[in-house]
């Protein structure tokens, strides 16, 4: 081997070394990157699910004050009744 190759040789070994360096960090902060990301689309998840709770009760809520809406009006109209009834029999 001549010196022409021999530095040849060189240059693309230590060019090969660098992108190899290179390569190694560029995946350990992709891996680092997708961590974080895991960690909040987790995060965004659990304020989903809170949201979804947090609706149900709502629902709920909004159920159960429409029957008793619905029974004081039951009850209004019956006591309406029995005033007319009373007015009437007198």
């Amino acid at each position: 081997m001549n010196t022409a190759e021999q530095i040849l040789v060189i240059i693309l070994a230590s060019a090969l070394a660098l992108f190899l360096v290179l390569a190694i960090v560029v995946t350990i902060q992709i891996i680092r990157l997708m961590k974080v990301l895991n960690n909040v689309a987790e995060k965004a998840q659990e304020f989903v699910d809170s949201a979804e709770k947090t609706a149900d009760l709502v629902k709920s809520a909004v159920g159960q004050l429409s029957l008793i809406k619905f029974v004081q009006n039951v009850v209004d109209m019956v006591q309406k009744r029995a005033k007319q009834g009373t007015k009437k029999g007198e």
